[in-house]
Protein backbone atom coordinates (compact mmCIF):
# COMPACT_ATOMS: atom_id res chain seq x y z
CA UNK A 1 0.00 0.00 0.00
CA UNK A 2 1.77 3.12 -1.24
CA UNK A 3 1.27 6.46 0.52
CA UNK A 4 -0.83 9.00 -1.35
CA UNK A 5 0.84 12.26 -2.25
CA UNK A 6 -0.75 15.57 -3.14
CA UNK A 7 -0.71 19.28 -2.56
CA UNK A 8 -0.38 20.79 0.90
CA UNK A 9 -3.93 21.64 1.98
CA UNK A 10 -3.00 23.11 5.35
CA UNK A 11 -4.33 26.54 4.46
CA UNK A 12 -7.49 25.38 2.71
CA UNK A 13 -10.87 24.05 3.77
CA UNK A 14 -12.17 21.28 1.47
CA UNK A 15 -15.69 22.02 0.28
CA UNK A 16 -18.48 19.76 1.48
CA UNK A 17 -16.96 18.71 4.78
CA UNK A 18 -18.76 19.58 8.03
CA UNK A 19 -17.42 22.72 9.66
CA UNK A 20 -14.39 21.94 11.79
CA UNK A 21 -13.76 18.44 10.43
CA UNK A 22 -10.71 19.29 8.31
CA UNK A 23 -9.03 21.12 11.19
CA UNK A 24 -9.92 18.32 13.63
CA UNK A 25 -8.31 15.76 11.30
CA UNK A 26 -5.14 17.84 10.98
CA UNK A 27 -4.92 18.62 14.68
CA UNK A 28 -5.57 15.07 15.81
CA UNK A 29 -2.91 13.69 13.46
CA UNK A 30 -0.42 16.27 14.70
CA UNK A 31 -1.22 15.55 18.36
CA UNK A 32 -0.72 11.82 17.81
CA UNK A 33 2.56 12.58 16.05
CA UNK A 34 3.57 14.70 19.04
CA UNK A 35 2.88 11.81 21.41
CA UNK A 36 5.11 9.55 19.33
CA UNK A 37 7.92 12.07 18.96
CA UNK A 38 8.13 12.56 22.73
CA UNK A 39 7.83 8.86 23.56
CA UNK A 40 10.82 7.20 25.25
CA UNK A 41 10.40 4.29 22.83
CA UNK A 42 7.78 2.34 20.90
CA UNK A 43 8.17 -1.10 22.45
CA UNK A 44 5.81 -0.66 25.42
CA UNK A 45 2.61 -2.70 25.43
CA UNK A 46 -0.59 -0.68 25.06
CA UNK A 47 -3.03 -1.25 27.96
CA UNK A 48 -5.93 -3.44 26.89
CA UNK A 49 -4.37 -4.40 23.55
CA UNK A 50 -1.99 -7.04 22.25
CA UNK A 51 -0.11 -4.37 20.28
CA UNK A 52 2.87 -2.25 21.29
CA UNK A 53 3.07 1.53 20.87
CA UNK A 54 4.98 0.97 17.63
CA UNK A 55 2.40 -1.45 16.31
CA UNK A 56 -0.50 0.91 17.09
CA UNK A 57 1.37 3.75 15.38
CA UNK A 58 2.12 1.53 12.37
CA UNK A 59 -1.55 0.54 12.15
CA UNK A 60 -2.58 4.20 12.29
CA UNK A 61 -0.11 5.10 9.56
CA UNK A 62 -1.40 2.26 7.35
CA UNK A 63 -5.03 3.19 8.03
CA UNK A 64 -4.41 6.81 7.09
CA UNK A 65 -2.86 5.66 3.80
CA UNK A 66 -5.92 3.51 3.13
CA UNK A 67 -8.35 6.35 3.95
CA UNK A 68 -6.46 8.75 1.68
CA UNK A 69 -6.47 6.22 -1.16
CA UNK A 70 -10.20 5.54 -0.77
CA UNK A 71 -10.88 9.30 -0.74
CA UNK A 72 -8.87 9.56 -3.96
CA UNK A 73 -11.20 7.04 -5.57
CA UNK A 74 -9.01 3.96 -5.37
CA UNK A 75 -10.84 0.75 -4.48
CA UNK A 76 -9.34 -1.61 -1.90
CA UNK A 77 -10.44 -4.94 -0.50
CA UNK A 78 -9.97 -4.85 3.26
CA UNK A 79 -11.73 -7.49 5.34
CA UNK A 80 -15.40 -8.27 4.93
CA UNK A 81 -16.88 -5.29 6.75
CA UNK A 82 -17.44 -7.21 9.99
CA UNK A 83 -15.46 -6.45 13.17
CA UNK A 84 -13.85 -9.89 12.93
CA UNK A 85 -12.95 -9.47 9.26
CA UNK A 86 -11.47 -6.02 9.81
CA UNK A 87 -9.45 -7.25 12.80
CA UNK A 88 -8.01 -10.08 10.71
CA UNK A 89 -7.16 -7.67 7.88
CA UNK A 90 -5.48 -5.36 10.39
CA UNK A 91 -3.23 -8.15 11.65
CA UNK A 92 -2.34 -9.23 8.12
CA UNK A 93 -1.50 -5.70 7.02
CA UNK A 94 0.56 -5.02 10.15
CA UNK A 95 2.59 -8.19 9.66
CA UNK A 96 3.53 -7.04 6.16
CA UNK A 97 4.68 -3.58 7.30
CA UNK A 98 7.88 -3.55 9.32
CA UNK A 99 8.26 0.10 10.36
CA UNK A 100 8.01 0.65 14.14
CA UNK A 101 10.14 3.75 14.71
CA UNK A 102 8.40 6.83 16.09
CA UNK A 103 9.57 9.57 13.72
CA UNK A 104 8.76 7.99 10.34
CA UNK A 105 5.40 6.76 11.62
CA UNK A 106 4.55 10.18 13.07
CA UNK A 107 5.39 11.81 9.74
CA UNK A 108 3.35 9.24 7.83
CA UNK A 109 0.28 9.73 10.05
CA UNK A 110 0.34 13.50 9.50
CA UNK A 111 1.15 13.33 5.79
CA UNK A 112 -1.59 10.84 5.01
CA UNK A 113 -4.21 12.75 7.00
CA UNK A 114 -3.30 15.73 4.81
CA UNK A 115 -3.52 13.48 1.73
CA UNK A 116 -7.12 12.63 2.62
CA UNK A 117 -7.92 16.34 2.81
CA UNK A 118 -6.19 16.93 -0.51
CA UNK A 119 -8.29 14.17 -2.11
CA UNK A 120 -11.52 15.66 -0.78
CA UNK A 121 -10.52 19.17 -1.87
CA UNK A 122 -10.42 18.01 -5.48
CA UNK A 123 -13.44 15.69 -5.58
CA UNK A 124 -17.18 15.70 -4.63
CA UNK A 125 -17.56 15.22 -0.86
CA UNK A 126 -20.95 13.54 -1.33
CA UNK A 127 -19.77 10.86 -3.80
CA UNK A 128 -20.31 7.34 -2.45
CA UNK A 129 -17.15 5.27 -1.96
CA UNK A 130 -16.53 1.73 -0.76
CA UNK A 131 -14.68 1.68 2.59
CA UNK A 132 -13.71 -1.10 5.02
CA UNK A 133 -16.94 -0.32 6.89
CA UNK A 134 -19.16 -0.28 3.82
CA UNK A 135 -20.32 2.47 1.43
CA UNK A 136 -20.09 6.07 2.62
CA UNK A 137 -19.32 9.44 1.11
CA UNK A 138 -16.09 11.40 1.54
CA UNK A 139 -17.53 13.53 4.35
CA UNK A 140 -18.51 10.48 6.42
CA UNK A 141 -15.17 8.89 5.48
CA UNK A 142 -13.54 11.94 7.08
CA UNK A 143 -15.57 11.30 10.22
CA UNK A 144 -14.37 7.67 10.06
CA UNK A 145 -10.74 8.80 9.71
CA UNK A 146 -11.11 11.14 12.69
CA UNK A 147 -12.85 8.51 14.83
CA UNK A 148 -10.19 5.92 14.06
CA UNK A 149 -7.38 8.31 14.95
CA UNK A 150 -9.13 9.33 18.17
CA UNK A 151 -9.58 5.72 19.31
CA UNK A 152 -5.95 4.81 18.79
CA UNK A 153 -4.82 8.22 19.98
CA UNK A 154 -6.41 7.31 23.31
CA UNK A 155 -4.52 4.00 23.25
CA UNK A 156 -1.20 5.74 22.69
CA UNK A 157 -1.91 8.43 25.30
CA UNK A 158 -2.69 5.78 27.91
CA UNK A 159 0.41 3.76 27.06
CA UNK A 160 2.60 6.87 27.30
CA UNK A 161 0.77 8.27 30.35
CA UNK A 162 -0.26 11.46 28.57
CA UNK A 163 -3.67 13.19 28.25
CA UNK A 164 -5.77 12.01 25.32
CA UNK A 165 -7.17 14.35 22.68
CA UNK A 166 -10.89 13.42 22.70
CA UNK A 167 -13.14 16.40 23.43
CA UNK A 168 -16.78 17.31 22.85
CA UNK A 169 -16.15 19.10 19.56
CA UNK A 170 -14.38 16.09 18.08
CA UNK A 171 -17.05 13.70 19.36
CA UNK A 172 -19.68 15.72 17.46
CA UNK A 173 -17.58 15.36 14.30
CA UNK A 174 -17.19 11.61 14.89
CA UNK A 175 -20.94 11.11 15.28
CA UNK A 176 -21.82 10.82 11.54
CA UNK A 177 -19.49 7.84 11.19
CA UNK A 178 -20.73 6.24 14.41
CA UNK A 179 -24.33 6.43 13.15
CA UNK A 180 -23.29 4.97 9.80
CA UNK A 181 -21.26 2.15 11.35
CA UNK A 182 -23.43 1.00 14.24
CA UNK A 183 -25.68 -1.37 12.23
CA UNK A 184 -22.52 -3.07 10.90
CA UNK A 185 -21.09 -3.70 14.36
CA UNK A 186 -24.28 -4.98 15.96
CA UNK A 187 -23.60 -8.19 17.89
CA UNK A 188 -26.18 -10.63 16.54
CA UNK A 189 -25.69 -12.94 19.52
CA UNK A 190 -26.80 -10.30 22.02
CA UNK A 191 -29.58 -8.72 19.92
CA UNK A 192 -31.25 -11.92 18.69
CA UNK A 193 -35.03 -11.39 18.76
CA UNK A 194 -34.68 -7.92 20.30
CA UNK A 195 -37.42 -5.33 19.67
CA UNK A 196 -36.66 -1.98 21.30
CA UNK A 197 -36.43 1.73 20.52
CA UNK A 198 -33.68 3.89 22.01
CA UNK A 199 -33.21 7.65 21.96
CA UNK A 200 -29.59 8.58 22.68
CA UNK A 201 -28.88 12.18 23.68
CA UNK A 202 -25.39 13.60 24.16
CA UNK A 203 -24.97 16.25 26.83
CA UNK A 204 -24.73 19.71 25.28
CA UNK A 205 -26.30 18.66 21.97
CA UNK A 206 -26.25 15.85 19.46
CA UNK A 207 -28.56 12.85 19.36
CA UNK A 208 -29.52 9.75 17.39
CA UNK A 209 -32.07 6.97 17.47
CA UNK A 210 -31.62 3.21 17.40
CA UNK A 211 -34.49 0.84 16.66
CA UNK A 212 -34.07 -2.92 16.94
CA UNK A 213 -36.54 -5.02 14.98
CA UNK A 214 -36.19 -8.73 15.61
CA UNK A 215 -32.53 -8.12 16.41
CA UNK A 216 -31.66 -5.96 13.38
CA UNK A 217 -30.54 -2.40 14.17
CA UNK A 218 -31.65 0.71 12.32
CA UNK A 219 -29.74 3.85 13.30
CA UNK A 220 -30.47 7.42 12.26
CA UNK A 221 -30.07 11.06 13.20
CA UNK A 222 -33.78 11.32 14.09
CA UNK A 223 -35.12 10.14 17.44
CA UNK A 224 -37.79 7.41 17.39
CA UNK A 225 -41.38 8.16 18.37
CA UNK A 226 -42.19 6.97 21.89
CA UNK A 227 -38.79 5.43 22.66
CA UNK A 228 -38.70 2.59 25.15
CA UNK A 229 -35.58 4.05 26.72
CA UNK A 230 -33.80 7.40 26.55
CA UNK A 231 -30.09 7.39 27.29
CA UNK A 232 -28.38 10.65 28.24
CA UNK A 233 -24.60 10.44 28.11
CA UNK A 234 -21.57 12.72 28.44
CA UNK A 235 -20.06 13.01 24.93
CA UNK A 236 -16.46 11.96 25.62
CA UNK A 237 -17.75 9.03 27.64
CA UNK A 238 -20.02 8.07 24.74
CA UNK A 239 -17.17 7.87 22.23
CA UNK A 240 -14.78 6.09 24.59
CA UNK A 241 -17.49 3.58 25.47
CA UNK A 242 -18.52 3.08 21.85
CA UNK A 243 -14.90 2.39 20.88
CA UNK A 244 -14.41 -0.04 23.75
CA UNK A 245 -12.06 2.29 25.67
CA UNK A 246 -14.38 2.86 28.65
CA UNK A 247 -16.27 0.31 30.76
CA UNK A 248 -20.04 0.98 30.88
CA UNK A 249 -20.32 0.03 34.55
CA UNK A 250 -17.71 2.59 35.62
CA UNK A 251 -19.29 5.33 33.50
CA UNK A 252 -22.70 4.66 34.99
CA UNK A 253 -21.29 4.61 38.51
CA UNK A 254 -19.75 8.05 37.93
CA UNK A 255 -23.09 9.46 36.75
CA UNK A 256 -21.91 10.03 33.18
CA UNK A 257 -24.74 7.90 31.77
CA UNK A 258 -28.42 8.21 32.71
CA UNK A 259 -31.43 6.25 31.44
CA UNK A 260 -35.18 6.75 31.73
CA UNK A 261 -38.42 6.02 29.90
CA UNK A 262 -41.02 3.26 29.72
CA UNK A 263 -38.31 0.60 30.04
CA UNK A 264 -35.33 2.24 31.76
CA UNK A 265 -33.89 -1.14 32.72
CA UNK A 266 -32.87 -1.80 29.12
CA UNK A 267 -30.52 1.20 29.19
CA UNK A 268 -27.55 -0.61 30.78
CA UNK A 269 -27.85 -3.38 28.16
CA UNK A 270 -27.32 -1.00 25.23
CA UNK A 271 -23.47 -1.04 25.04
CA UNK A 272 -23.42 -4.86 24.85
CA UNK A 273 -25.41 -4.78 21.61
CA UNK A 274 -22.39 -3.51 19.65
CA UNK A 275 -18.89 -4.84 19.13
CA UNK A 276 -16.19 -2.43 17.95
CA UNK A 277 -13.61 -3.75 15.43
Amino acid sequence: MEPVTGQDTRGTLPEGLPEGLAEAIRTTAEEIAGLLRHAPGTGARVPGLEWTVGEVAAHLAQANVLMAEVAAGRTHSYGDGTPQGIAAANEQALAAFGERAAEPLAEMIVTQAAAYLDAVAGRPADETLMTPMGPMNRAVLGSYLLTHMLGHGVDLARALKRPHMVDRARVALALPFMIEAMPRVTDAATTAGLNARYAVRLWGGGHFGVTFTDGAASVGHELPDRPDCTISIEPVTFLLMALGRCAPVGAMARGRVLAWGRKPWIGPRFPAYFKAP
